[in-house]
């Protein structure tokens, strides 16, 4: 009687399991989609090269390597500093290479940030106009390169009426280039007038153009410096981030010190992110390190364990 009633519930057991599997598959057979996380991401991080900047410098860095070193970070986007290629402006031979760098490694570059090619607004017309075209090798280069934009400055000298002025008159006339090749020219508040929001903004709604607009950086509000680099002037970050997104085709999360928890100790990262989310932008959120404190791969790996904590968040 054992044997048999043991022998009945493993025959029960089976016969179950059987129907289990049969519901199974066809449960399976009417799922016409299958089911995935279909949220889409509105940003991403890449790389500044300027994070890099004292590697670089000294040689313990090869720039022509910044494709690989970016993903030894697990990032696949990468923004390249001119004055690390100063003698590479018109040497398209190195570019044929450096492009082929970027595609073994799986990288793309999404804009390049140009410096020391002359003020855009320079008082002098023809010191301006030499500036402009200072550019256009840069915008060649981002196109090749696949880029959708070149960072610029928007310096000069004179009063913020004046220097609104002729930044306004070079900003066209790149702009106009850039236009023609497809490329963005974008202007970072990068000291002097354009640290202060207000100023910048109202310089993008006087260019007014499609392809020229800004590159946000979180921490760059310092209008003016004394001679031992302390800040004596800072315009609210806060307000100048809101004040320039609305015409941001970029953002650059500028970092320095972090405190124990992990978070940045100038710039409220959480308060910054949510800043760019009401903006509407979508895209790309490059690291920039500038700290000493840890060294620039310790700062790097800081940050983006910052970023990727703060978007998880949002």
């Amino acid at each position: 009687m054992a044997t048999t009633l043991n022998r009945s519930f493993s025959e029960l057991k089976r016969m179950l399991i059987a129907i289990a599997l049969l519901l199974s598959f066809s449960l399976q057979s009417q799922s016409l989609t299958p089911v995935t996380d279909s949220k889409p991401v509105d940003f991403k991080i890449s790389l500044a090269q300027w994070s890099l900047h004292r590697a670089f410098n000294t040689g313990s860095l090869n720039p022509t390597d910044f494709p690989e070193i970016a993903t030894s970070y697990g990032i696949y986007s990468i923004e390249l500093v001119n004055s690390f290629y100063k003698t590479k402006a018109n040497d398209m031979a190195y570019w044929k290479t450096f492009k082929q760098k970027c595609e073994d490694a799986n990288v793309n570059v999404g804009l390049i940030m140009c410096d020391g090619l002359g003020h855009l607004g320079d008082a002098d017309a023809q010191k301006r106009q030499k500036t402009v075209e200072n550019h256009f090798a840069w915008v060649d280069i981002a196109k090749y390169l696949g880029a959708h934009s070149i960072r610029v400055n928007a310096a000069g000298k004179g009063n913020s009426d004046e220097v609104a002025l002729y930044v306004i008159d070079g900003l066209t006339k790149l702009g106009k280039y850039g236009a023609s090749k497809g490329i963005n020219i974008i202007v970072e508040n990068h000291g002097g007038y354009s640290s202060n929001g207000a100023w910048l903004a109202n310089v993008m709604e006087n260019v007014n153009m499609e392809n020229v607009g800004t590159l946000p950086d979180f921490g760059n509000f310092c209008m003016t410096r004394a001679t031992n680099r302390n800040c004596l002037d800072e315009y609210d970050r806060y307000k100048g981030m809101t004040e320039l997104m609305p015409f941001a085709k970029g953002v650059s999360a500028k970092s320095h010190d972090f405190d124990a928890t992990g978070k940045e100790t100038k710039s409220d990262f959480f308060k910054m992110m949510a800043i760019v989310k009401a903006s509407g932008y979508k895209g790309y959120i490059g690291i920039e390190y500038e700290g000493r404190e840890l060294s620039e791969d310790e700062g790097i790996k800081a940050t983006k364990a910052l970023l990727e904590n703060v978007l998880a968040k949002l």
